[in-house]
């Protein structure tokens, strides 16, 4: 398992205590997705898929979509559903994150919402209250929450506009209202920017100019998204940062729409494609190389859900015919898709199906 396909232990344990705050029996909600305390010591990662599973399970046993994240209040299974339909069509990604902000006003429950400032040459992402709610309810609400349940409310967030833009958002530095923590090397792969702990407010800031980019995703790509979430927003971002990572990170594993060009990739890094070339050739790989592994890697993940059909994964990857994707699987594995499928449920064990988002 790599890094890229794990989230920190850190995250399991703070959804475990945040369940446990709240009164509801951890073991047994382990068992829900054939785990138990004893499989959690001792580990540094945890596999970010059943991470998901273990997400969307308690989600449902709870009924709250928010559940360990800040909203201050409980948002009904379908919600986040309905907030993406509400701002798929949005042409930028400021355009989107406000309709976000307004839909959360009329969202039975929350009594803070996500809201972006322009400060200077800098867009602030942070949380507000509602227009109906007292000026000090987000003060109040991170009084008595975890610095773990703040840190991956922001990363959530961060991860949800980096889906939105179709590569990955660059933070120019994140805010957090608690100490520094021990796990700081976990804090500083996720968000790959500089930290400040002990600020003013929990935040993240990067340039205003992005705020202009379009929306890259449509009603078809938010199809593919929501029948893997919560995954895709709690995956750990790899800390490398070598050219072919960064490139890695602008392919996405969204293959529903076409990948950018090697020319559009390079404009991104601020080099030639030229330059691009001759980068990737040093680190051994190619651009095309690149791709198929971020579709390959893509495939694994869609194929991990048991009820994703072949056909299906094959269409979220851009194949035509599932008979293409069957020839593209079976040349990157050596097998094909429905004995790579049947393999992973025999070492893994079958999961336990569980509501969606």
């Amino acid at each position: 398992m790599s890094k890229s396909d794990a989230v920190a232990i850190d995250y399991v344990d703070s959804l475990l205590v945040h369940a446990e705050q709240k009164g509801y029996d951890v073991s047994s909600l382990l068992r829900s997705i054939g785990l138990s305390r004893a499989d959690l010591e001792g580990r540094e990662d945890f596999p970010a898929e059943q991470f998901g599973q273990l997400y969307q399970r308690m989600m449902w046993l709870v009924q709250d979509e928010s559940f360990g994240m800040l909203s201050g209040g409980r948002m009904p299974n379908g919600t986040f559903r309905m907030m993406c339909f509400s701002m798929i069509t949005c042409a930028t990604l400021g355009e989107a994150v406000r309709r976000c902000s307004q839909f959360y006003e009329i969202c039975k429950g929350p009594t803070v919402k996500p809201h972006i400032d322009i400060e200077g040459s800098n867009a602030v992402f942070r949380y507000v209250a509602l227009s109906s709610m007292p000026a000090d309810t987000v003060k109040r609400l991170v009084s008595n929450e975890t610095p773990g349940l703040i840190r991956s409310s922001l990363s959530i967030w961060h991860h949800f506009m980096s889906w939105m833009l179709g590569y990955r958002l660059p933070l120019a530095k994140v805010g957090f209202t608690f100490a520094a923590q021990p796990n700081l090397n976990d804090y500083q792969n996720l968000f790959q920017c500089p930290l400040e702990f002990n600020a003013p407010e929990n935040c993240l800031v990067f340039s205003a100019q992005q705020l202009d980019m379009p929306m890259m995703q449509n009603a078809e790509t938010l199809r593919s998204f929501l029948r893997t979430a919560p995954y895709q927003l709690m995956v750990m971002v790899n800390g490398d940062r070598s050219v072919s990572a960064q490139v890695r990170g602008l392919i996405g594993r969204d293959f529903s729409r076409t990948p950018p060009t090697i020319i559009a990739a390079a404009s991104a890094l601020n080099m030639s494609s030229r330059t691009l070339r001759r980068q990737l050739e040093r680190e051994g790989t190619t651009y095309q190389a690149l791709k198929d592994q971020s579709r390959f890697a893509a495939a694994q993940e869609y194929l991990n859900y048991p009820d994703i059909s072949v056909q299906d994964v094959a269409s979220m990857l851009g194949f035509t015919e599932p008979s293409a994707f069957v020839r593209a699987f079976r040349k990157w594995s050596g097998m094909t898709p429905a004995v790579y499928r049947q393999s992973h449920r025999t070492e893994a064990g079958e999961p336990s199906p569980v509501a969606g988002l």
